[in-house]
């Protein structure tokens, strides 16, 4: 068998027993992505060497990972979180902002870390992509906890791509990196505009009629926005996951602005959504994710090793702590606690972070691999102890409920 597709075939078999896994682990509700990247590391070079990195499954994994950014923009209700929600996110970041930079600043004079920057920006990340399937499997999603995780998440996944365009990743000075981002604001802004009020009849009914034939329009439309924006984020040398962000967005609105559009319409759509990226595409980058983690450099580092549980604990330092601070009069202490693990739980980011890094010869695999082990298992540990805190809430209000 050709060695591409023996990977591919063995990427696609732990995607799918990854869900069957956690479904046979009954003590502790695992999150199924914890899985997949345990998987990964399994079934990759590290261990078994069962499946490696190629053309076409990287190009898979790309593509899951724009998809998740896609989601992301796809499902954050602006309507339902603008507002307090908004403001008491964007303080609790930039807060954490100031204090990750200062911290990264004090670990590069020590001479532990080198890029200050790119390990500063990396801490303040949140992976939303990754918590909105889980908010929503928790009956999270549409509670007034839920639209605070939602915008805290959405602001700790916007603002650090900002971050990434404007001082990590351009060549240009920080002045053209501004004006051409502003410039693609400026697009994606107008693109928002369309989608709100520009509804072609005949297309519409096109959309309508081929929802459950082989031509499905709705999702060849949406995949075409997807990669328009992915290339023109790319051709403005912006990163490609602002272009998928914005298409979320912009399809989004579309989406639920139509006028006449049904909420079973609604609700079919995103369910096909949810099929190609968590069915599919998804898994397969979380997989690749372990594939690609070098554990070999992680174990035979001292400064790995003795990193990967500080950088863990400065997640929460930097996205938890300030959630305990900003929320005192909108949270109690459970829910302000479960929100700041929530808002500490990074990857998707952190690997983009450090991936650009790592290319541009600014941060050493050591720092790297630490970064990305504390990572995945924040993805482990903290959503579990959020969740543990915010049932203690529930707890109580049921208690108190039933006097």
């Amino acid at each position: 068998m050709n060695s591409e597709l023996q990977s591919f075939f063995v990427i696609i078999a732990a995607a799918t027993l990854a869900p069957i896994l956690v479904d046979m682990v009954t003590r502790v509700k695992l999150p199924v992505v914890v899985i997949e990247i345990a998987l990964g590391i399994i079934i990759g070079p590290q261990v078994l060497a069962w499946a490696g990195t190629s053309p076409v499954v990287e190009a898979f994994s790309l593509l899951g990972l724009a998809f998740l950014f896609f989601l992301a923009g796809f499902e954050i209700d602006f309507e339902q979180i603008k507002g307090k929600p908004i403001k008491l996110a964007s303080s609790s970041w930039l807060l954490g902002l100031v204090v990750a930079l200062a911290l990264s600043f004090v670990l590069n004079t020590m001479g532990i870390i080198d890029s200050y920057l790119h390990v500063g920006v990396a801490l303040t990340t949140t992976a939303i992509g990754v918590l909105l399937p889980m908010l929503g499997d928790a009956g999270e999603k549409d509670t007034k906890f839920g639209n605070h995780v939602v915008a805290y998440g959405a602001i700790g996944e916007f603002a650090p791509i900002v971050m990434m365009v404007i001082l990590l990743e351009s060549e240009r000075s920080g002045l053209s990196s501004a004006l051409v981002f502003n410039g693609f604001a400026i697009i994606v802004f107008l693109g928002l505009l369309v989608a709100r009020r520009w509804w072609p009849e005949n297309l519409m009914k096109l959309v309508s009629h081929t929802m459950h034939s082989s031509a499905q329009l709705a999702v060849r439309l949406t995949f075409f926005i997807l990669i328009a924006f992915v290339v023109l984020a790319e051709l403005l040398g912006l990163e490609f996951l602002l272009g998928a962000f914005a298409a979320g967005l912009i399809i989004a609105q579309f989406v639920k602005r139509v006028p006449h559009t049904s909420e079973k319409v609604v609700r079919d759509i995103h369910i096909k959504f949810e099929g190609i990226g968590y069915g599919l595409l998804i898994p397969i980058f979380f997989v690749m994710t372990g594939i690609k983690f070098d554990l070999q450099a992680l174990l035979s580092s001292s400064t790995s090793l003795m990193m990967l549980p500080v950088f863990l604990i400065l997640f929460f330092v930097v996205r938890g702590l300030p959630a305990l601070i900003f929320y005192k009069d909108e949270l109690n202490k459970n829910e302000r606690l479960s929100l700041g693990f929530f808002g500490a739980t990074e990857l998707p980011l952190v690997i983009a972070i450090t991936t650009l890094g790592v290319e541009h010869g600014l941060m050493s695999v050591n720092i790297a691999t630490a970064l990305i082990g504390a990572a995945m298992l924040s993805v482990f540990i903290f959503p579990l102890v959020g969740f543990a805190f915010r049932n203690k809430t529930k707890s109580t209000q049921k208690e108190a409920n039933s006097l």
